[in-house]
């Protein structure tokens, strides 16, 4: 079964089992009628988004309760088992899937400080990323990087902390595998309020002088922390910046997972062919505050619950169910996606915390 690309549709792993950790199966791309206007996902890419939302979003539930435990009555980030800053992805989960469905091992990912969705959708081992969460040995990094620092070399994913810094090395492993004459895409996830950094900027006319193949995609959740972006950005949408970088731009309202993976299959698409990079901006939605303990006083009255009552994932079971899917197939896929979580949180916690003299190693003197 094959798109355009002749790449095989339905994601299986090496047991054999479908819809499991990504790391093991090809990724599906799309499914293109040539000369249509869109691209439109085949029912197994319908799953399988819908089913790597559904394991983001119990993630970081079971993430969100693991971390309050010790930070209560009064809340103490520095208080373990998870400690330190957390961020949650909960809502924006469309971006991740209908992005990362048209990626591959080859491609390269570079995402935020938010990046718990986005790393699942390009197949980040699971029970390594909570691992490293944690703080454990096992993790991706020993527990070095925790949860804002992110990296599977395996699937060519990484994140950091810092504003804006998805963008440099996304047009640097653009470029490499240009002069290398290497297959790969790079993809770089920013937030809207990075898109006022000067590091984005000078990202998009390096990859706009060059025709590199990257793709730029802004997660507009319309709050840079507890600003709005009505107040720190001087254009409405992102978007129209790209005419100034020579590159085509794209905005897509709503956080509809289909209409993403339309427009980003296009643009990933064309970066494929050498036709340089796009840049796209997705309004999205924030269900949490900008990091856990955070009260959201700024936000106006009535705000989340209107963005709870468009919560992505019950939009999407409902489609796929008007599609024609089964309930009891997507009740069951999303047991699965519970079960896979709760087997991440338990290798987690079973995990050992590294010796005190691994502080010394992997650091630069």
């Amino acid at each position: 079964m094959g798109g355009v690309t002749g790449r095989p549709l339905i994601c299986v792993n090496a047991e054999g089992e479908m819809w499991h950790n990504i790391k093991w199966f090809v990724c599906p791309r799309a499914n293109r009628t040539r000369g249509s206007a869109a691209m439109q996902p085949t029912k197994e890419q319908s799953l399988w988004m819908y089913e790597n939302m559904v394991v983001s979003r119990r993630f970081e539930e079971a993430i969100e309760k693991v971390y309050l435990e010790g930070k209560t009555p009064a809340f103490n980030m520095a208080n373990e088992p998870i400690p330190g800053e957390m961020h949650l992805s909960n809502g924006q989960e469309p971006v991740a899937v209908g992005v990362c469905a048209h990626l591959d091992a080859d491609d390269i990912v570079t995402a935020t400080h938010r990046p718990h969705h986005q790393a699942i959708a390009k197949g980040v081992d699971l029970k390594k990323m909570a691992a490293e969460i944690f703080g454990k040995s096992t993790g991706l990094s020993g527990g070095r990087g925790g949860h804002m620092h992110l990296i599977d070399p395996a699937v060519n994913f990484s994140c950091s902390g810092i504003i804006g810094e998805s963008c440099g090395p996304a047009c640097g492993a653009a470029l490499s595998r240009k002069l290398q004459n290497k297959p790969g895409v790079a993809v770089a996830f920013l937030g809207e309020g990075a898109a006022n950094q000067g590091a984005f900027h000078e990202a998009l006319n390096l990859a706009g002088v060059w025709k590199l193949p990257v793709v730029f995609v802004i997660e507009d959740n319309s709050w840079g922390i507890s600003v709005p972006k009505s107040e720190a950005t001087a254009v409405a949408r992102n978007d129209v910046r790209a005419a100034g970088y020579g590159m085509p731009g794209h905005y897509i309202p709503g956080n509809d997972p289909h209409a993403i993976f339309d427009v980003a299959g296009q643009a990933i698409e064309r970066a494929r062919k050498g036709e340089g990079p796009t840049l796209i901006e997705i309004e999205t939605y924030r269900l949490a505050g900008h990091f856990m303990g955070d009260a959201e006083q700024y936000r106006p009255e009535g705000e989340k619950d209107a963005l709870f009552a468009k919560d992505p994932i019950p939009k999407m079971r409902d489609r796929l169910i008007s599609d024609g899917h089964a309930v009891k197939d997507l009740d069951a896929l999303e047991k699965r996606a519970e079960a896979r979580v709760a087997e991440a949180i338990t290798f987690a916690r079973d995990s050992a915390y590294a010796p005190q003299t691994d502080a010394l190693t992997a650091v630069f003197v």
